[in-house]
């Protein structure tokens, strides 16, 4: 079980790094331990793009590497508060997506002007503001929880995103439309401004239809074939 796990691991990190979401060093993912000891989740001192399942590492509650190697992150408050909070979540990422970034920074409201943005809203991706500095003590992961509550992203303002999902492929997915919903929305506002959007009923309807468990899940594996081929 664990083999899949970290090879699993691996994978979202390196699909991310293939996104161009590889932030140097920094950026997690990671999947909830099934025996209830934590969060598994690569080790520190590495980008996404270099992970392999060796570098994976299985991260108690209290911070202590129970398997793997090498230091580990800072940030795992937000994947084991993340998860304790949530038991319908299987998989957490976080990264520091360049559009999201600038675009929670600017205090603007994700609209849903693209497809990609209707997988968020109505009713709108939450904001974290506690502090703009890293997520490094379990008080702290258990404020970015509480500003998720029951959604499928937040913004740590001035930091990046968390995605999650019932698995890690969902949140992987997640991640990666919201960056890209985030981006369409500033480039709309790049040209002028946004005159137009989908409206809270149609959005529902199109976030069903399009963006179906069955749909995300045909994402991964598309994501996959284009990472191996």
């Amino acid at each position: 079980m664990s083999s899949d796990i970290r090879t699993l691991v691996a994978q979202s990190s390196r699909v991310l790094g293939a996104a161009g979401l590889d932030d140097y060093i920094w950026g997690h993912a990671s999947v909830r331990d099934p025996d209830g000891r934590g969060a598994w989740l690569k080790r520190s001192g590495i980008g996404l793009s270099e992970v392999t399942p060796e570098d994976v590492q299985l991260v108690s509650r209290d911070g202590e590497v129970l398997q793997g190697f090498g230091d580990r992150h800072i940030e795992y408050p937000i994947h084991t508060e993340v998860l304790a909070a949530r038991p319908d979540v299987g998989g957490v990422v976080h990264i520091h997506p360049p559009h999201a970034v600038a675009l929670a920074a600017s205090g603007a409201e994700l609209k849903p002007v693209s497809h990609q943005a209707t997988l968020f809203t109505p009713p709108g991706v939450p904001r974290y503001e506690d502090t703009t500095d890293l997520i490094r003590s379990a008080e702290l992961g258990a404020g970015v929880a509480r500003a998720l509550g029951d959604r499928n992203a937040v913004f740590l303002v001035n930091h990046g995103i968390v995605a999650v999902g019932p698995d890690l492929e969902t949140a992987t997915v997640t991640a990666l439309l919201l960056e890209e919903a985030c981006q369409q929305q500033l480039l709309t506002l790049g040209y002028g401004g946004i005159e137009s959007w989908t409206d809270d009923a149609e959005a529902l309807a199109k976030r069903e239809r399009i963006y179906s468990p069955k749909a995300l899940e045909k994402v991964w594996e598309y994501l996959l074939r284009r990472l191996e081929g």
